[in-house]
């Protein structure tokens, strides 16, 4: 395989002809054994460096900073990227010191290779195309990095909520399909005041489409970027114009209304978004595993347990013990929801650590928040699909927890106070008589009225009925 002699500061190596990344890549694959996982794994933060870059291109020869030529051949890279190509050539580990150095640098030298050869030389000819002062004009990994992690977390949370919609619909649909199954509901693993399980899946739907609005929310922190700031905030070595203009090149080449930061210099050392961002994705995961949790409580059993509903048999649950069939899916998705609470963590201490004029732990923070949104949007397709989608109902069983239930003697308080409906309870509790017959049995109530008062439509929504008078 031939070779090329590629060099920087710090001396010269040969790399393989048959790699698009230079010297500075290299060093870095060296460098960082880290996680396994390369940028090659995260094809949109390619993409969204891929599109940084062009549009600085586009403003840096609308300046006239830049050749035609050159303009053309590091868009057509750019736009090779963008539609898949190139991705192997991403080799550097996620997580990497220098504050995302390594990340720019691989980009741009990959850029500046695909446009050397279409524009007819070979591989390293940096004369014609260089990764610094071509490809990475006006720039600074310190303005180019967060930019990208910004476009990608901007595309990453959209795809979150089309997720989200997907089980909040899952929910709804259930809520509509059993509507009229009238349940117990339960606090503190008691028995409280009958409800409808319809009801229950309500409250499903209504938890996760607030929480839309809330990752609604914190994407448009990500719109605004510190393009144009370069190492500090200052905009050292950049045109006066250029922020401006890279603006609205950034605007073109994405499609989204990302506008630059009002001072750069603070936009540049703040990661207030991320931890934002990353609270948003804990408040998402802390629900949805509370939701998950629900789920296998009401399922439970399916002869020892609660039994009130039945989830899809997804797998065989035991080694050892034939017939067992375990909440699998809700389990998963608990899992991934621990995991983004622990990346939230990863994320605060990272944010908090940044010092001075620039945060160098955005690598860590941009690998915790990219596995913290696939997982959970995943985990919220799987739920919907693999779960909730196939949920049947235990009627009967629903309604015989109902009628034997203590619980509802508090539906008799207005009528006959605290005192009898306590006595009445206590009752119930030692013979394991139903509420009902003891209250008519003592006479503190008519059939009529007991009906009236147990009826189901009147134990699951505001209600008062007024005793007869002698």
């Amino acid at each position: 395989m031939s070779k090329r002699k590629e060099h920087d500061f710090i001396g010269e190596l040969e790399i393989d002809d048959s790699v698009y990344y230079g010297i500075q890549t290299f060093r870095a694959v060296e460098n960082f054994h880290i996680t396994n996982e390369k940028l090659a794994d995260f094809p949109i933060f390619i993409n969204a460096l891929a599109q940084v870059k062009k549009a600085a291109a586009l403003a840096n020869h609308e300046l006239g900073l830049l050749d035609e030529a050159i303009k053309d051949a590091i868009c057509r890279a750019c736009d090779k990227i963008l539609a898949g190509e190139y991705h192997d050539q991403f080799v550097v580990d996620m997580i990497q010191g220098g504050a995302g150095t390594s990340t720019n640098m691989n980009a741009n030298e990959v850029i500046a290779n695909i446009a050397l050869e279409l524009m007819g030389h070979k591989k390293g000819q940096y004369e014609y195309c260089h990764p610094n002062d071509h490809v990475n004009l006006s720039q600074s990994t310190n303005d180019a990095y967060p930019t990208a992690l910004r476009i990608a977390l901007y595309e990453r949370l959209s795809g979150l909520t089309e997720s989200m919609r997907i089980l909040k619909e899952s929910f709804s649909n259930k809520a509509e399909e059993f509507k009229d199954i009238l349940k117990m509901g339960r606090t503190q693993l008691q028995d409280a005041v009958p409800m409808t399980l319809g009801q229950e899946f309500k409250a499903f739907e209504l938890m996760i489409n607030k929480d839309i609005e809330r990752v609604l929310d914190a994407r448009n922190l990500v719109r605004i970027i510190n393009l144009g700031g370069t190492a500090i905030g200052t905009g050292i070595n950049s045109h006066p114009d250029y922020k401006n203009i890279v603006e609205q090149k950034v605007q073109e080449v994405t499609g989204r209304p990302f506008i630059t930061a009002t001072d750069l210099i603070e936009a540049t050392q703040s990661t207030g978004s991320y931890v934002q961002i990353s609270g948003v994705l804990k408040r998402v995961s802390v629900k949805l595993s509370k939701i998950c949790n629900d789920l296998r409580l009401l399922s439970s059993g399916p002869r020892a347990g609660l039994n009130e509903i039945n989830l899809p048999k997804m797998q065989p649950g035991s080694s050892i013990m034939p017939g067992k069939v375990n909440p699998v899916i809700p389990e998963v998705v608990n899992q991934v929801c621990f995991a983004v609470i622990g990346n939230d963590i990863t994320v605060t201490m990272a944010a908090e650590g940044g010092q001075l004029q620039l945060n160098v732990f955005e690598p860590v923070i941009a690998y915790s928040l990219f596995n913290s949104i696939v997982m959970l949007n995943r985990a919220m397709v799987t739920l919907a699909h693999k779960c909730i989608d196939g949920i049947t109902a235990n009627e009967d069983i629903c309604k015989n927890f109902v009628h034997n239930s203590i619980g509802i003697v508090t539906a008799l308080n207005p009528y006959i106070g605290y005192e009898n409906s306590a006595s009445i309870a206590k009752e119930s509790l030692a013979t394991g008589k139903n509420v009902y017959d003891i209250a008519l049995s003592r006479g503190l109530l008519n059939k009529e009225q007991l009906d009236e008062i147990f009826k189901p439509q009147n134990m699951i929504n505001p209600h008062m009925y007024k005793k007869n008078k002698d």
